[in-house]
């Protein structure tokens, strides 16, 4: 460095609840998109939550799209948590549907508790190929992938099996999460949903079913539909 020259700036990362930590960071983005939806994530949004300047992020997430993986790892990592359970774990249980509605289960309430958040569950997928997609992640694939070769299915079965699971689980997940509120301040069922606005000669039974599918199925219609869904894949005695 010439004399005279004044060193590059280095953004601090010591912020309004002390020095910042890659779990701080990734905690206060989902809180933040929690309570904003995922349009209010920023670098510079979650800078000013957390009382440091964005480029001090640059450290715990190289971009927005680091930062969006950073809320996937974040939501399986409350997975793990609630599961307590390690992959090896997987082959041991000797209730393998059991285990697995477990899991299912837990997802279905992690998902319920971040709705802002579970649109990532599809796209970031859709983004980033297998080996570069967060270790919690990974870990989720491995105890499912494990369970099932505990069962019994062979690697061609397996992966049948478990891109079943996933399709039903993920696709369950963002049935019982479509809006389907049109002013809630309506008392009237018909009105709340805004069935008014449906055209009864040309959408006749979507008016009829509607109130219906406004009724989240809740965790025994995940259960229903898995064991449906496992049946197919049963192994012969």
């Amino acid at each position: 460095m010439n004399e005279g020259e004044r060193p590059a700036r280095r953004a601090s990362d010591r912020g309004r609840y002390g020095r910042l930590s890659r779990e701080r960071v990734l905690a206060t983005a989902l809180e933040l998109v929690d309570q904003e939806g995922l349009s209010a994530l920023s670098m510079r949004r979650l800078g000013s939550e957390l009382g440091v300047e964005a480029m001090a992020l640059y450290r715990y997430a190289a971009g927005k799209d680091a930062l969006l993986d950073g809320l996937v790892e974040a939501l399986y990592l409350e997975l793990e948590e609630k599961l307590g359970a390690v992959p090896e774990a997987a082959a041991e249980e000797p209730d393998w549907r059991a285990r697995l509605h477990r899991a299912a289960r837990a997802t279905y309430e992690v998902c319920l508790a971040h709705p802002q958040a579970v649109p990532l569950l599809a796209t970031r997928m859709l983004a980033v190929p297998l080996a570069r997609r967060p270790g919690a992640v990974l870990r989720e694939h491995e105890r499912v992938l494990a369970l099932l070769r505990a069962a019994g299915f062979d690697p061609t079965r397996t992966a049948a099996v478990f891109r079943a699971y996933s399709a039903w689980l993920l696709g369950y997940v963002s049935v019982e999460l479509q809006p389907m509120v049109d002013n809630p301040d309506e008392s009237d069922p018909a009105f709340r949903l805004g069935l008014h606005h449906l055209s009864p000669r040309e959408l006749p039974t979507l008016r009829q079913i509607a109130p219906s599918l406004a009724d989240r199925g809740g965790p025994e219609g995940l259960a229903a539909g898995l064991d449906v869904l496992l049946d197919r894949f049963i192994l012969p005695e």
